[in-house]
């Protein structure tokens, strides 16, 4: 089957930015996360410190615009079309989505060809995308609990003490990285296995032509030549 037109209106701007942001403060809390719990670079420690609490503040900060602008900011629910609702509701049960479980996993396990006919997101990705605000909070969570200022607070001291100590936080706060990390892989994957089109329209916002979804009918009506637009 071929691909869905790409179109701007299914990833406006703000989410384009949002995005670019989100992937630069995860870079940047990778490698310093890795330089704190392995300090292979001594002689930066203390900016790598200052530089993982700022990234983490702006990695929050970035989820949660992402998360309450969705419910203002206006997007296309599905690949191929131009009509637009708020955003939030590409992330909950839609049904261009419907039963799409299992055919969506056959599809990226190799076991089905041509992917369904969805909305925006297949149901796995939804999962994801729903996912990864928790795990920011748990994440960042655990940061707290390690960082001197707020370490001492009653909750996050409990919780330490509860886990056994703050060796133990570390840990944890080091493998949910890990965990992030597979996540993150997978992320990409999701979002590459249909082809260039979708890192193209959410990196450089470039459209492409394609099939014409319509979202009435749920079906595809027709096709769109459109050429990449810079």
């Amino acid at each position: 089957m071929a691909h869905l037109a790409h179109y701007r209106e299914a990833h406006p701007l703000p989410y384009v930015i949002t995005h670019w942001i989100n992937l630069i403060a995860m870079i940047i809390l990778v490698f310093t996360g890795f330089v704190i719990h392995f300090p292979f670079l001594p002689r930066i420690m203390g900016i790598c410190r200052g530089a993982h609490l700022f990234a983490a503040f702006v990695l929050v900060a970035n989820m949660l615009f992402r998360i309450i602008s969705a419910f203002f900011i206006k997007s296309a629910p599905a690949m191929g079309t131009r009509e637009q609702v708020r955003d939030i509701f590409s992330f909950m049960p839609q049904k261009d989505n419907r039963h799409q479980l299992v055919p969506w996993l056959k599809y990226y396990l190799f076991f089905k060809k041509d992917h369904p006919l969805s909305g925006k997101y297949g149901v796995p990705q939804k999962i994801a995308y729903l996912a990864i605000p928790v795990l920011i909070c748990f994440i960042a969570f655990t940061g707290l609990c390690l960082w001197v200022p707020t370490s001492e607070w009653a909750l996050l001291a409990w919780v330490t003490d509860l886990i056994g100590g703050v060796m133990n936080m570390r840990i944890v706060h080091y493998m949910t990285m890990w965990v992030f990390l597979i996540f993150i892989a997978l992320h990409i994957y999701l979002s590459a296995v249909n082809g260039k089109e979708p890192l193209a329209m959410i990196f450089f916002w470039k459209e492409h032509g394609g099939m014409v979804y319509d979202m009435k009918v749920k079906n595809i009506v027709g096709e769109d030549k459109l050429e990449d637009h810079a």
